[in-house]
């Protein structure tokens, strides 16, 4: 068993927390892999190596997250679905729990009815050696599942970032307030790029408090229409392998390239570890950056950068024309 935890492999080699790299793997012969202590994960399948996801504990008082739950409840008018990062998966329990007390001392018994859990999906990572792109076209994270018999009442299932929930039929994600519990990072991002038409808030167990600013969902589309629109402009892009044991890498590297040359414009592959400035300022000729990654590292800030970094999907919506 081979622990990561931001691992680095060599000199230019780094591991990121949220992704499982069959690199390690078959650097030292393991069969199994785990990561260990993770709060920030994609749950993306790898290429032929299991993994075991331990999930850190971070504090969480359930009474404040509890209150400020239910008064969001009240005032929202909506149901609210809570979502929340890995770290704090060990609290739900005690947050329903909170949420009970919540409800019997307000005198609503009504309120457990308007609030929906996400669940946490499975630890286990299993392997998809074969895993191909259908119809080459991306999927998207946060798909529907909706492989039921269509003649059968079903609800609709939604999966994402290790999380999963389901909603009754004949509701939608934009029918619910979304209600994050955790840390304004890439796995918040994630959602809030998703879900961009709905509206979300966050407690921040930190700070013990509600944080209903929403100007940062707006500013984070901005900027990465910002960025395609930059793209389109490019005449030579570089494609960064920023994983080598999610399931799919390697189509999705020949998918970006194949995109890029009918575009009319020159593709060059690079792997160099995790992305900096320094590193790319060695390839000026790029004027942008591709790069192929999990859904939640791969959304990179890109401000410190001499060019540009989008995903492969905004590349898609860039280079397909």
């Amino acid at each position: 068993m081979y622990l990561i935890q931001g691992t680095s492999i060599n000199d230019d080699a780094y591991i990121l927390s949220c992704i499982i790299e069959n690199l390690v793997g078959n650097k030292i012969f393991l069969p199994f892999v785990s990561n260990f202590w993770v709060s920030i994960i994609c749950f993306g399948r790898t290429t032929t190596i299991p993994a075991f996801c331990v999930f850190g504990k971070a504090p969480l008082k359930a009474s404040n997250g509890a209150e400020s739950l239910y008064n969001y409840t009240v005032k929202g008018g909506k149901p609210i679905l809570v979502l929340f990062g890995l770290e704090y998966a060990h609290a739900m329990p005690d947050i329903k729990e909170a949420l009970n007390v919540e409800a019997v001392r307000f005198h609503d018994s009504n309120s457990g009815f308007q609030i929906h859990f996400a669940n946490v999906t499975n630890s286990v990572i299993t392997p998809s050696a074969s895993m191909k792109l259908e119809n080459r076209h991306l999927m998207l994270n946060g798909e529907q599942d909706n492989n039921e018999d269509s003649s059968q009442k079903t609800d609709t299932k939604f999966r994402l970032g290790g999380l999963g929930w389901s909603l009754p039929e004949g509701h939608r994600m934009e029918d619910y307030l979304l209600f994050w519990i955790g840390l304004d990072n890439s796995a918040f991002t994630n959602f809030i790029l998703t879900f961009n038409s709905c509206e979300i808030v966050r407690y921040d167990a930190i700070e013990g408090c509600l944080k209903t600013d929403v100007s940062q969902q707006a500013k984070i589309l901005k900027r990465r229409y910002y960025l395609v629109e930059k793209a389109k402009d490019a005449n030579m892009v570089g494609i960064l392998v920023g994983t080598l044991g999610v399931a799919g890498y390697l189509d999705m590297i020949h998918q970006m390239t194949e995109l890029v040359t009918r575009a009319g414009k020159k593709a060059y592959t690079f792997l160099m570890g995790k992305p900096n400035p320094a590193k790319l300022a060695n390839f000026p000729e790029c004027d942008v950056f591709i790069y192929v990654s999990c859904a939640q590292t791969a959304l990179l800030d890109s401000k410190e950068f001499l060019a540009p970094i989008i995903t492969p999907f905004e590349a898609l919506i860039a280079f397909n024309r």
